[in-house]
């Protein structure tokens, strides 16, 4: 651990090599971003300014959304703007702000995932105490949990990376710093840093995704004694989280789950996982959820009004 840093900066390979295939990427990922951002932005405003959606799921909802906008704004915008330059670098301090970055607010999600999927089993198992046991106060520390909780997962990653000794290779091949690819550069024995890195972030994933699973399980299991309106309704709320949790948790766990090594896939998979789960989430949440489409109805039509009634 005592030789000397001397890298000031990191060479990213990015996506691909070729000139056309990066002018595709960046219409691609440029349209997948502003939709991701104005997906999000509007569920956020359709919750904060609807009187109905007001539940608890909203509010777990409301900041998913707002996580969704900030985990892949942490690497997409370097990444299209990347797709312009020949020689593509990021300094050492920028690089280690982008991976903290983008470990915070993707375990954020899956804390509010979780957060999530505790609602839903108290909310379809205990209906009778579901005001009683979801009061704003337990929400409110949920939620806080949630985001402290990615925070300390982040820089504990962060920390166990940015000590490290890096003394000559810089090239990292990916579009952004993650962790495996910069455990690979470390002029240093990273064997026990790997393993922290595979109880830190494969572990929670893996975690989360049992617990998910299992919370899942036992609420299916409660529907068989419903009336079937019921049953449809639940499942068509719990239908959308499923579809989100493997979304969100089956690539970090191929990803992180093993020793530090990359793979040839390692690039896509995580790709994967910044772009489609935060551009998605708006219409698995919205589309298959009666209460938030009427709101945003209900929204556009007042914004119509307001608009007509300027215009006058």
């Amino acid at each position: 651990m005592g030789t000397k840093n001397n890298v000031t900066e990191f060479v990213l390979f990015g996506l691909f090599q070729s000139r056309e295939m990066l002018h595709a990427c960046f219409i691609v990922f440029s349209l997948f971003h502003v939709l991701t951002l104005l997906g999000n932005l509007l569920v956020i405003v359709t919750i904060n300014a609807s009187k109905t959606l007001n539940a608890p799921m909203y509010f777990f909802l409301s900041h998913l959304s707002f996580a969704d906008m900030c985990y892949p704004s942490t690497t997409t915008p370097k990444m299209i703007a990347d797709t312009f330059v020949e020689h593509k670098t990021i300094s050492f301090n920028g690089c280690m702000t982008q991976l903290f970055s983008a470990h915070f607010f993707g375990g954020t999600e899956i804390f509010l995932l979780t957060a999530m999927a505790y609602d839903r089993y108290v909310a379809i198992c205990r209906p009778l105490h579901y005001t009683i046991i979801m009061h704003w106060q337990k929400c409110s520390l949920l939620v806080g949990a949630s985001w402290v909780s990615g925070f300390l997962h982040s820089i504990l990653q962060t920390l166990l990376t940015v000590q490290l000794p890096f003394c000559g290779p810089n090239e990292i091949d990916n579009f952004f710093c993650d962790v495996h690819p910069l455990l690979k550069l470390a002029c240093a024995d990273t064997y026990l840093v790997g393993l922290i890195v595979v109880a830190n972030s494969g572990m929670i994933s893996l975690v989360s995704f049992l617990i998910l699973i299992i919370s899942y399980v036992v609420i299916l299991l409660n529907l068989r004694s419903q009336s079937s309106e019921s049953r449809h309704k639940a499942l068509s709320t719990c239908g959308s989280h499923i579809i989100t949790v493997l979304l969100v948790l089956v690539p970090p766990m191929f990803m992180y789950i093993r020793p530090s090594t990359t793979l040839a896939a390692d690039k896509l998979v995580i790709l994967f996982n910044i772009v489609m789960p935060p551009l998605l989430n708006p219409l698995i949440y919205t589309l298959r959820n009666n209460e938030v489409k009427n709101a945003m109805r209900k929204l556009f039509r007042l914004m119509g009004r307001k608009v007509i009634w300027e215009e006058k």
